[in-house]
């Protein structure tokens, strides 16, 4: 009888250990929500405005084209068509970060798509010395804009309109007036045009799910064993699951067959999408997991404050810009891909405005230090399914600029409320 009573006060009080994890795992899953809910009446709205804007559009689109805005031709154009515009909106993100704005990355990513076009026309060229020449080309324009915005104090928006026209006259000048130089090499159209081979789309969509759930449960490990604030264990496993699930059904959609005719067989992830996976892994590493990305978000958070910590603001603000005109030359290769040429007007027109619409209506602010890269992910969407779903409808051009740009104005006006209330609560 002695040995019964310690095993059953053993028991009890693995019991009571239990019920407070479980009570205590159950308030803090309440506290996280709670804690999350705050935050965005504070002004943390991060991306749910584009992601809730995202699904609205899908809604909508789909209760009026139920036959062709899902299918799965439809569903393929429009993830090629989102392309050029998506990695542009990688490349402004950068700069918005540091508070500047760039409104040359439109132009210059036309500029980098002439200079492949001519080496491969004109000069002869291998396809892979062109891409190398047209992603320079973008980096010196970054750096020229960097250095007189960084180093001479010229503001952003007169360096980059004077880039603007400047670099579409040579654009104008290596192609000629009216003229188009024709984009036929077979590994550069694949880009746009080409699909992976299913297995290796399934193989990549399982390696990135199960990397993505590895990386959030290990990064909750850490936290836990150190002691730090973490998100529960089920948060984590939902937002896992979240992404897990939309890069399975997306690429469930995308292996289909939808070519038009019996005879012949179309399936598969267009290698543009695998190229924009490959730059949001890499831009959003730099951003979240370098000391570089820590001084991108102090910078633009308070510059002066950044300076005095150590950080150098110079090399910073001449850091992003030579990204974002990099990021914008392979959106003008992409573009080149898509349309099997490059045009005088490569890169002009809506081009940019849609790229910082995007980034913003992703949720990276206009005021600096706050954004990440898959804001263009998702802002380059809800653009992309805007004019996708419009075109579906037959809608005339001046109502889908003026729905385009309402949307932009929302955007912005959502971003400019957001940080008053942010100021308002301290944040």
């Amino acid at each position: 009888m002695s040995t019964d009573i310690p095993s059953s006060k053993e028991a009890a009080v693995k019991l009571a250990d239990s019920d407070f994890a479980t009570d205590r795992r159950e308030h803090d899953v309440k506290s996280a929500a709670l804690d999350y809910w705050n935050k965005i009446k504070a002004g943390e709205l991060g991306a749910l405005p584009a992601i809730l804007g995202l699904i609205s559009l899908v809604i909508l689109f789909t209760a009026l084209k139920p036959d062709t805005f899902l299918s799965k031709a439809n569903v393929a154009n429009l993830s090629t068509q989102a392309l050029p515009i998506t990695l542009l909106a990688m490349g402004v993100v950068f700069v918005l970060l540091v508070g500047e704005i760039d409104l040359s990355a439109g132009v210059a990513s036309g500029l980098s798509a002439a200079v492949m076009a001519k080496l491969l026309v004109d000069g002869g060229q291998p396809w892979y010395v062109t891409i190398i020449s047209a992603v320079a080309t973008g980096i010196v324009i970054g750096t020229v804009i960097g250095w007189l915005v960084a180093v001479l104090r010229i503001p952003s928006f007169v360096v980059t309109l004077a880039f603007f026209l400047g670099l579409q006259g040579i654009t104008l000048r290596l192609i000629g007036e009216g003229g188009t130089v024709p984009v036929r090499d077979d590994v550069i159209v694949a880009i746009a045009t080409k699909n992976m081979p299913i297995w290796l789309g399934w193989t990549l969509a399982v390696a990135c799910s199960v990397g993505y759930t590895a990386t959030l449960v290990l990064r909750w490990r850490r936290q836990q064993v150190r002691g730090l604030h973490s998100k529960p264990l089920q948060f984590v496993l939902a937002q896992a699951g979240v992404v897990a699930a939309a890069l399975l059904i997306s690429t469930y959609v995308l292996s289909q067959d939808r070519a038009p005719s019996p005879l012949i067989t179309l399936g598969g992830i267009p290698w543009g999408v695998l190229l924009v996976g490959v730059l949001l892994i890499a831009c959003t590493f730099v951003l979240g997991r370098t000391a570089y990305g820590r001084h991108i978000y102090a910078v633009g958070g308070n510059a002066e404050a950044a300076r005095r910590a150590g950080i150098n603001v110079t090399r910073i603000r001449i850091s992003v810009f030579m990204i974002g005109s990099g990021l914008a030359a392979v959106s003008g290769i992409v573009a080149a891909s898509r349309l099997n040429s490059v045009a005088t007007d490569a890169g002009g027109g809506n081009t940019l405005l849609y790229a910082v619409g995007a980034a913003v209506i992703g949720g990276t602010s206009l005021f600096g230090g706050r954004g990440k890269a898959r804001d263009a992910i998702l802002g380059g969407l809800v653009i992309a399914i805007i004019e996708n779903g419009l075109g579906l409808l037959g809608t005339k051009a001046y109502l889908s600029f003026l729905i385009t740009g309402v949307v932009l104005l929302l955007a912005a006006t959502m971003d400019a409320l957001a940080r008053r209330r942010r100021t308002s609560a301290g944040r």
